[in-house]
């Protein structure tokens, strides 16, 4: 499998689902500004993809898709498919059960997140209606994640890579047709969640279904009591269970990071909440562009590199994921810095959503900036240590950087508002990645090839100069004085990116930085490099 062809297209279609989601959120930004109700909306949406993350692309499938790489590489892919499908069985009828008593528990939920939002009745009302609508989309999308985990084991990463984007439609879809016609039009946003989790869930099981994956499925349902009993008594299901509980545990320690942050930004200033989530929404482009793809290419990578008992390939996979993120995370970081009032304009700023909306969204973004590197960088250090169904040692990296989220809190929120979470968030997020390549380097999982000083130096070089050149560009700009003219705002706006991605990488050019090599992933169907025991001290 070639790792950079598969990670491309993996960015591809992940370029395709961003798009699309830029798109549902101008939309939402338009249509409904960073008020009452889209708080209400976002907090509703957030509470189902804090199980998401903890049943879907969270702990579940760190667990799950290590145990079932070993057994298709081990055992082939019929007891492979079988495991696959009692799993799924398994999954399916616990998240139901948590779905019925989540609906049920609602108003303890969303007071839980926002603390009642300081007695405002209404939307507090509100949340609580449109989290009990939007809660079954945590049984659809656990199975999307399920069945992308399954898809990937077999080597298909494009429609697992392509599905979000049926989400994006369907709100898209939503918005701007059935929004007219409700009373309260933020009811359209709850729908789209709805049928967009259907069509996602209806697209990978025909993936599945063609490629002959689901062919256990049928006899398993004749009696699914019965094979839920088998289920439990399979030894690699246990496994998997055994793997999620400390996996479920880091997640959970993300999560409740997550509930404190939304909990605290909803006592801020109206709008807040929605503030935050429009900058993340923003971040998500190069977080999920390169970090999601390369998580998400290198787990089965780094999982069969394991279970070919080949530590320097593991090595060298990591080496190559980090290089990739200093390579285009670093000029990501300080481009988001210095033009975040000019993608928040060119994005967001139409219709109900004002200047002070651009504002506050902005400052917010500039403070997730800060920490883009140390996200991108945790989705290639974390599955080092998930290849090796080791999940422990992230889970203690875990609690350390969430007791270290709320310390930065109770600093960084009164001098800077809500703008403060995402500056601790992002610090945070660096400590997190510092700790786990620490970790892996003590434990000699991961050795840096030769090259890393100069790497960095060169990378920082046209990096800066870049940053200067967008600064010195846009500073007599007024970005916020041009929403009456959207083509033109836009056509500047990505004028100044591609002026930012050529000084880049034309500077990177003219500091000798050989970058197509740079992009060749190591192959694991040729042996590994050979290097001299005391190889590796130049750390990233």
């Amino acid at each position: 499998m070639n790792l950079l062809k598969t990670a491309a297209t993996v960015s591809g279609f992940t370029f395709l689902s961003r798009i699309t989601g830029l798109v549902r959120e101008v939309l939402t930004a338009s249509l409904f500004g960073a008020g009452a109700q889209t708080d209400a909306f976002f907090v509703a949406f957030r509470l189902p993809n804090l199980l998401r993350r903890l049943f879907a692309e969270g702990a579940f499938s760190q667990a799950f898709v290590p145990v079932l790489g070993q057994v298709k590489a081990q055992d082939g892919e019929e007891p492979a498919r079988l495991l696959a499908s009692r799993v799924g069985l398994g999954l399916f009828m616990s998240l139901a059960g948590i779905t019925l008593l989540a609906i049920l528990a609602a108003p303890a939920l969303v007071w839980l997140m926002t603390g009642g939002f300081s007695g405002d009745t209404t939307r507090f009302e509100l949340t609580v209606a449109l989290t009990q609508v939007m809660f079954p989309y945590i049984v659809l999308i656990s199975m999307v994640a399920l069945a992308s985990g399954i898809l990937n084991t077999w080597s298909e990463f494009k429609i697992p890579a392509f599905t979000p984007v049926l989400l994006n439609l369907s709100f898209i879809g939503c918005a701007v047709f059935l929004a007219p016609q409700l009373h309260e039009p933020i009811w359209a946003l709850a729908i789209a969640v709805i049928l967009g989790g259907l069509a996602q869930l209806g697209l990978q099981a025909w993936a599945l279904a063609r490629r002959g994956l689901l062919a256990d499925l049928p006899h398993l349902l004749r009696n699914p009591f019965q094979s839920l009993g088998q289920t439990w008594k399979d030894e690699r299901v246990r496994r998997i269970l055994t793997l999620m509980l400390p996996a479920s545990l880091a997640v959970s320690v993300a999560q409740v990071s997550l509930v404190i942050n939304t909990h605290i930004a909803s006592r801020l200033a109206e709008g807040s909440v929605s503030w935050l989530s429009f900058a993340d929404r923003l971040m998500e482009f190069p977080t999920a562009l390169l970090g999601v793809a390369l998580g998400t290419v290198l787990l089965p990578s780094l999982t069969k590199a394991h279970t070919m008992n080949d530590p320097a390939r593991v090595s060298q996979l990591i080496d190559w994921g980090l290089r990739l993120v200093l390579l285009l995370a670093l000029p990501a970081a300080l481009g988001l810095a210095v033009l975040a009032p000019a993608l928040t304009a060119g994005l967001f700023h139409y219709g109900a959503f004002d200047l002070e909306d651009l504002n506050m969204t902005a400052y917010a973004m500039q403070g997730y900036a800060i920490g883009l590197l140390g996200l991108i960088a945790v989705k290639v250090l974390a599955p080092g240590f998930y290849a090796q169904q080791d999940i422990k040692t992230p889970v203690k990296i875990a609690l350390a950087t969430l007791v270290l989220t709320q310390l930065l809190n109770l600093v960084f929120v009164p001098l800077m508002g809500h703008a403060g979470l995402a500056v601790a968030t992002s610090l945070a997020a660096c400590f997190n990645a510092g700790l786990l390549l620490v970790r892996l380097r003590q434990r000699g999982t991961y050795r840096p090839e030769p090259g890393w000083g100069k790497l960095i130096l060169k990378c920082l070089l046209a990096a800066l100069v870049m940053a200067g050149l967008l600064a010195w560009l846009n500073q007599p700009l007024n970005w916020g004085a041009e929403q009456a003219r959207p083509l033109l705002r836009l056509g500047m706006l990505f004028g100044l990116i591609g002026l930012a991605v050529a000084s880049y990488f034309a500077s990177l050019r003219l500091l000798g930085l050989p970058i197509r090599g740079m992009m060749r992933p190591p192959s694991l169907d040729e042996p590994p490099k050979p290097r001299p025991p005391n190889e590796g001290s130049s750390a990233p």
